[in-house]
């Protein structure tokens, strides 16, 4: 029986009257490459906020690893209850307000849609923050209490990441002066460095050109094989999709309206009235 990594309980999603997403429930399992797709405004970032602590979800549960990491409050209120080795030093056992970071302590990494890189620092100094942040210290104090051997590792560790993501010979210019594609894949690189489990990708090839793309492709399968990740990303080029996804959800209006492999996603009507024969 596949593992689950993930797992979204009828999550809801309201902001005032609008619904962004509606009684969500799925599944990622260890290993996969899973892609949720759907219309301009269907819910998937939102989704992915809902998650990361971005958002607190109006109903529902997400669990991680197999614990609780959000679930609704009895008086309409969350709570959310992190578990694991990687968050003792960060959390108790009371209920706490979430964070990004406590998120990413658990082994959930995410990039975004419109890129969000420190454009002020350097290639190199946006993945050596990223290991810092990810070191068990306090994020504001792991600067000064790394000892010198650790801060010469994550050195070593960060040029070694740069030079497998063929962005070494960028390593001291400013994140802001790459190109889009290059910022796209520091982005990743700033994840991976987090030391993710779960890798959550929010339209990746955004921008990008069919032969950008399958390299992007390419890339992805490379990086969740060497890293034994876990990929579960939103993207709107279906020959990405297509080619490299597991399985694949499909939401419309924050509802879930097909799920299943791509052959069986790409012949569902629903799919092709909803989303697939839309603009594509």
């Amino acid at each position: 029986m596949p593992e689950q990594v993930l797992q979204l309980e009828n999550v809801t999603m309201q902001f005032g009257g609008v619904v962004a997403v509606n009684n969500l429930s799925l599944e990622v399992n260890r290993g996969e490459i899973v892609a949720l797709i759907g219309p301009n405004g269907a819910g998937k970032t939102t989704a992915f906020n809902c998650i990361t602590g971005l958002y607190d979800p109006t109903n529902g549960i997400v669990r991680f690893n197999g614990k609780t990491i959000v679930a609704n409050h009895p008086r309409g209120k969350m709570k959310k209850l992190y578990a694991g080795e990687n968050a003792r030093a960060y959390l108790t056992s009371k209920t706490v307000d979430p964070t990004p970071d406590q998120v990413t302590k658990l082994g959930i990494a995410r990039t975004f849609q419109n890129i969000r890189l420190w454009k002020s620092m350097t290639v190199f100094e946006n993945v050596l923050t990223a290991k810092h942040m990810r070191a068990k210290q306090n994020v504001f104090t792991a600067a000064l209490r790394i000892t010198y051997k650790e801060e010469r590792r994550m050195r070593e560790e960060t040029a070694a990441l740069l030079e497998e993501q063929n962005l070494l010979q960028y390593a001291d210019d400013l994140a802001v002066s790459l190109p889009y594609g290059l910022q796209r894949r520091l982005e990743i690189a700033r994840a991976l460095a987090t030391g993710p489990s779960l890798l959550l990708l929010d339209e990746p090839a955004a921008g990008m050109n069919p032969q950008e793309t399958q390299e992007l492709g390419e890339f992805i399968v490379q990086i969740k094989n060497k890293y034994n990740l876990t990929v579960f990303m939103i993207e709107h080029h279906m020959d990405l999709v297509m080619q490299f996804s597991d399985r694949i959800y499909v939401i419309d209006f924050g509802r879930l309206i097909s799920q299943g492999t791509p052959a069986v996603v790409q012949a569902d009507p629903k799919v092709i009235n909803a989303y697939l024969g839309v603009g594509e």
